[in-house]
């Protein structure tokens, strides 16, 4: 681990070591986190000084206090810069600065939106900011709530769904699906089958129907933007089977959700996937991945407010200050942190979901980056395109003559490119995608890792370029070539 000692005798030593006297002092990332904490001072003596109530001393040593936090600048440089338009990565978005400064401003008071009066501001926030989701998919009034992120949000859906379908206990999910849904099916205690994809990564219908015939399936879950390929279900065609066999249906979009805002620009079978959404029973969708959100901050919407009634339960130590209207009422948490509803009502009072808003364009720059970023790629004989990119994740690998190469090509590029400032991931693929997009390889083994980047800051299409350039540095560092020089 990296351990950066900082001087706690030196308050206002200057960010950027660089900087010389009389110079503007900037960190060298072109971050401005400083300026941030000087609004997040403004506000926070604006609340400090709005409680009319005698003054008391807090035993607290700032010193100390002080100490630790410096120790803890110095552990957290071991970390990737996941801010950085480089990091292109895991699914890692970087929180808007209104979202981190409303969450720690929040925590000065540490609402709690279990019940009102733990957080009766936080709470009607929150309530806003679900409608606001809501409305993504056409629904004006939706029963919600946040949760502390995805996991945790498909497992309630996924419980009130088994309780809504006495009897029909199976869960069926594309093989695809995030690797959660088999785990929650068991601790619901109800069967999970899942569903094989096509060459893109879509739950096959004719498989699905299959399953549909010789099981009682109470749900089926649509995974709107996968983990690994970044691919979409076929809602619209799932809908079709739902009257005649008689299941819910639930949409796991935690990672896609927000691209509703651009579902226009979708080439046919993804934009009526995502047309489709309305119609489901239940949503997910993680304000902590497209959402510019802190970790953890995930959603669940119902579309019918009856759903209300699984929740069902008697807690009159804490729900004594209203008849109704506690968000833990239709919560399987109960403690629920309010600084996660003031971040997000914030961050959606500066970028409202709205078609063609900024909030929107930016999402589609993400895909737009994705899409220049594979053709680039493609006109390159040391690579091959693995999947057209649905929404902003580009899936790719090194051409090599064997699956087993391949594996050892991209673990190789993955490495060296992590040394050259630029942040992949890797992703094990099955042969078959491999040998789709490059039919003249030899399949000597079932899988290979590959390389993938998930594109979701708005500036990844600027950096393109510089993307390009390391990952260049990479392939020949790799090889052996020019593997002592680094691109500062």
């Amino acid at each position: 681990m990296q351990d950066r000692r900082i001087d706690p005798a030196e308050p206002d030593a200057s960010p950027n070591p660089g900087v010389q006297e009389g110079e503007e002092s900037r960190p060298a990332s072109g971050l401005r986190w400083i300026e941030e904490i000087a609004i997040l001072g403004e506000a926070t003596r604006l609340l400090e000084n709005s409680f009319e109530v005698p003054p008391f001393d807090v035993d607290w040593d700032v010193g100390s206090v002080r100490r630790m936090l410096v120790e803890l600048a110095g552990q957290l440089v071991d970390n990737d810069p996941y801010f950085h338009p480089l990091y292109a990565g895991q699914m890692l978005k970087p929180p808007h600065p209104v979202a981190r400064l409303a969450w720690a401003l929040s925590l000065f008071i540490n609402p709690n939106n279990h019940a009102l009066d733990g957080g009766r501001a936080t709470s009607r926030l929150e309530q806003s900011s679900i409608r606001s989701l809501g409305r993504l998919f056409g629904w004006t009034d939706p029963l919600g709530h946040l949760t502390s992120g995805g996991t945790l949000a498909n497992l309630e859906a996924l419980w009130v769904a088994r309780e809504c379908q006495p009897g029909r206990r199976a869960i069926v999910a594309s093989e695809e699906a995030h690797y959660t849904h088999r785990r929650m099916a068991g601790l619901l205690g109800v069967p999970f089958v899942p569903i094989p994809v096509d060459n893109r990564g879509r739950m096959e219908m004719a498989a699905l129907d299959a399953v549909l015939e010789r099981n009682e399936v109470g749900t089926v879950v649509a995974t709107v933007g996968t983990t690994g390929w970044g691919a979409t279900d076929p809602v619209d065609e799932i809908l079709g089977r739902r009257e005649r066999h008689g299941f819910r249906l639930h949409a796991d979009a935690a990672y896609g959700g927000y691209f509703s805002l651009v579902s226009e620009r979708f080439e046919a079978p993804t934009r009526k996937a995502f047309e489709a959404l309305g119609a489901c029973d239940s949503i997910v969708i993680d304000p902590h991945k497209h959402g510019l959100q802190p970790y953890g901050s995930g959603a669940v919407l119902f579309q019918n407010p009856e759903d209300a009634r699984v929740y069902a339960h008697d807690s009159p130590y804490t729900y004594y200050t209203a008849p109704g209207g506690h968000l833990g009422e239709i919560s399987l948490e109960c403690s629920r942190p309010g600084a996660a509803a003031a971040a997000l009502w914030c961050t959606l009072g500066l970028f409202p979901l709205e078609r063609g808003g900024t909030f929107a364009k930016q999402l589609w720059e993400g895909c737009r980056a994705a899409r220049d970023l594979a053709d680039d790629l493609a006109r390159d004989s040391k690579w091959t395109i693995l999947n057209t990119p649905e929404l902003d994740i580009l899936v790719f690998s090194a051409r090599a003559g064997s699956v087993r190469e391949a594996g050892r090509l991209n673990r190789g590029i993955f490495e060296e490119a992590r040394r050259q400032g630029l942040y992949l991931a890797l992703f094990e693929a099955p042969a078959h995608r491999l040998l789709s997009a490059q039919p003249e390889i030899e399949v000597d083994q079932p899988a290979a890792s590959v390389l993938r980047s998930c594109l979701m800051k708005p500036d990844h299409r600027s950096w393109r370029g510089e993307f390009i350039r390391r990952l260049e540095a990479a392939w020949r560092g790799s090889h052996g070539e020019a593997k002592s020089t680094r691109i500062p």
